[in-house]
Parts: C-alpha cells; structure tokens; sequence
C-alpha cells in the first residue's frame, strides 16, 4: 500500500480526519483540488464561522489541534432566541438559553473557517506520518476486497486500505463508489459576512426568527478595535440573491432592520458570501473500502451548530473503530459497523434540523405567533429546555 488512508477533500472535517487518523497511527494522504485560503481579506476566503460544541472540542484536544485554535476561539455561553415575527421587524420575545444550566463549560467555541484552514494545515505539515497535498484532487476510484485504488487529477494512482470521503455535498468518491444521495431544497439561500457592532456581544449567540429562516450572529473577537460578529442570513433565494447584489449602503440599512437592534448599530466587515440551503443524507454511509463523512455523508440548514459537530462525531466512530482493529482498517466489519453506528443519528438530527428550519421560514402571522408560543413553552418548562440544551450539545448522539 502506498498509504493506509486517503481522505479526498481539504476542508475543516477532512483536516481534521486527517490530524485525527495520523494521531492514532496511521499513514495518511490527505487531498484536495483547492488551495487553502487562509487569509480573511483574500479572495474567495471562506467568511462563514464553526461553532465547536463540547464534544468537539474533546476531540479536537485528543488529536493535537486544540492547542492551535484555542488562541483564536470565542467562547459561546448563552444561545438567544428572538422571535420577532410581529407586524414590525422588532423583538417580542427574547429567551436565553444558558449553558451554565448545564454545565461548567460554555456551549462552545467559535472560529472563522478562514482561520481553521489556516491554523489546521499548518499542524499538519508537522506530522511525519501526514503526506498533505493540494491542487490535487481524487477523481477516480476502483476498489477490491482488499484495496482501493484512487487515481490523482496530477495523473498519479494511489493504493490504500481505506478511502475517506470529506469531499463535500457534490463527493466524487460517493459517486464513484456508486452511493446515491437523497436531496431536499428549501428554496432558501444563506448569506454569510462578518460585521462590528456598538454593543458587545458579551459570549451571546443569537439567533432572530421572523420569515424566510433565521438570522443568526455568532460571536468573533473584536475586529479593528470594536465587537464582531459572523452572521448567517437565511432567506428565501431571490431574496438573498438580491440583498447579496444591494450596495453596501442599502444592505447595511436592510440588515440593521433585520437585527432588531440587538447589537446596537452593526457595520459590513467584510465581503459577503452567498450559497443554497439543502438537506441531503447518503443512502448509505460506507462502500467497498470508502466511508462518508460530513457533507459527503449528510448536509444541513445551518441551524444549532449541529452540521460540523455530526462530522466529527463521523470522524470520533471511524477512528475508534480503526483503532479497535488496525488489522481490519477498512474493511466490511469495520465500515459496515460504522454505518450502523452513524446512520440513525444522521437521521434524526436531519430530521430536527429540517423542522426548525421550516418553521423558521414561516410567513402567515397565525403560524408566526404559534411559533412565538411554542418558544415560550419549551423555555417556560425547565426540564424539557434542559434537555434540549444537552441533546443539542450531542449527548445523545
């Protein structure tokens, strides 16, 4: 074998699958078709951020990253919901979900994805056992019971004992290894810039429900000496299209009015970025000698910080069951084992997801208002609300 894994795709679930697998032993070759971007400014840079739950970041300090993004993380302690899906774009109810409720640790972390590729490429260029090549990607795949065969866009082939797919929604390596996907679009298009703001953020995610899906900003460290925040807006897409085409002025005007107000007057900071909004889940998590993972294996609506910490529960089952049998790596037991393990979990959290997103998009006042009401119950009643806090945090998964 020329390695024991490859992992196709360089994004934040296949560094860290990759930092991972190196951890625990292995030989790995990771690739990817693009060039890292890892300045905030350039070109193309990826503008979104990644809240890592608590689980996540356990890992990610077992694996020898943490220690790198610690420096650069944002603690996320109370998650706020604003229902404000009044006659005006104001708030009418706002609840505090604290995760001092349940635990002596914030709900998490969160970090600029520019900077995660950043600071996670550079720790993989310290592992022996890491080869880390980009502007190459994986584009063909033939595997046998014993090995899988991938051929390089650089024209050279590679043989190894696992393939990870980390490619993303659009993974060659699932359509090569002939696994089908079943997709739902939402008619939604998310934005996704940064902004500073009059008041601090104070650790305070918060999350703004009226129509079209939420607008949720994110906790950054300051910027430029005043408060930042990542903002996600959801809206339906001729919608966002348009507010993504807007002149700076008139957006900054239609985003103030979208953000009730809650961070005092918020100022664009960087350019915007625009993609769709889908769910979409694997038939299958595993084929011959190739397991899914993250977008390749589940894609969805950026809602609870719950699509990359589902990749790295991905990454947490595949390591572990590696680890149990090394002798095994890649073969029907283990993959089928991981399969068993991920898929029903995959399930019902796309299941939730989806359903709060829907509800998030809701236009008729009646079905705003019982919305507003629901929020209310599920806070009002302490047990249920801590529940939900613990699931979100993935206790259950």
């Amino acid at each position: 074998m020329d390695h024991d894994i490859l992992v196709s795709g360089g994004g934040i679930a296949g560094l860290t699958a990759t930092a991972a697998f190196a951890h625990a032993g292995f030989d790995v070759l990771c690739v990817d078709p693009a060039k890292p971007i890892t300045a905030r400014n350039a070109q193309g840079a990826d503008l979104r951020s990644t809240a890592f739950l608590q689980p996540a970041r356990s890992l990610l300090e077992e694996v020898g990253l943490w220690a790198r993004l610690a420096p650069h993380a944002q603690p996320l302690q109370i998650m706020r919901i604003i229902d404000a899906g009044g006659p005006e774009s104001e708030a009418r109810m706002s609840k505090e979900f604290d995760a001092s409720d349940i635990s002596d640790q914030p709900f998490g972390w969160n970090l600029p994805n520019w900077m995660l590729r950043r600071e996670m490429s550079a720790h993989l260029e310290t592992l022996p056992n890491v080869t880390y090549k980009t502007g190459v990607g994986a584009q063909s795949l033939f595997t046998r019971t014993a090995e899988a065969r991938v051929g390089l866009s650089d024209g050279t082939r590679v043989s190894t004992r696992l393939v990870i797919a980390a490619d993303g929604r659009g993974s060659a390596m699932r359509d090569a290894a002939g696994i089908d996907v079943s997709t739902t679009r939402f008619g939604q298009k998310a934005l996704a810039f940064a902004v500073t703001h009059d008041i601090a953020h104070e650790n305070v995610s918060t999350e703004i429900h009226r129509t079209g899906g939420p607008f949720t900003l994110v906790p950054l460290p300051d910027f430029d000496g005043r408060p930042s925040s990542a903002i996600v807006w959801m809206e339906e897409g001729p919608k966002a299209q348009a507010l993504h085409q807007m002149e700076v002025a008139q957006f900054e005007e239609a985003m103030n009015l979208r953000s009730c107000g809650v961070l005092g007057h918020l100022k664009l900071a960087s350019e915007r970025t625009i993609w769709p909004i889908i769910s979409q889940h694997a038939s299958r998590l595993n084929g011959e000698r190739v397991a899914l993972i993250a977008e390749a294996a589940h894609v969805l609506p950026p809602i609870g910080a719950q699509g990359l910490n589902m990749s790295l529960s991905d990454i947490r089952v595949l390591r572990d069951l590696a680890r149990a049998r090394p002798d095994g790596l890649g073969d029907t037991a283990m993959l089928d084992a991981y399969h068993d393990v991920r898929f029903k979990d995959v399930r019902l959290r796309e299941a939730g997801i989806k359903m709060l997103n829907r509800t998030s998009m809701l236009n008729a006042p009646m079905l705003r208002d019982a919305r507003a009401a629901g929020l209310n119950a599920l806070y009002s009643f302490a047990p249920l609300r801590k529940s939900i806090m613990q699931m979100g945090l993935g206790a259950k998964g």
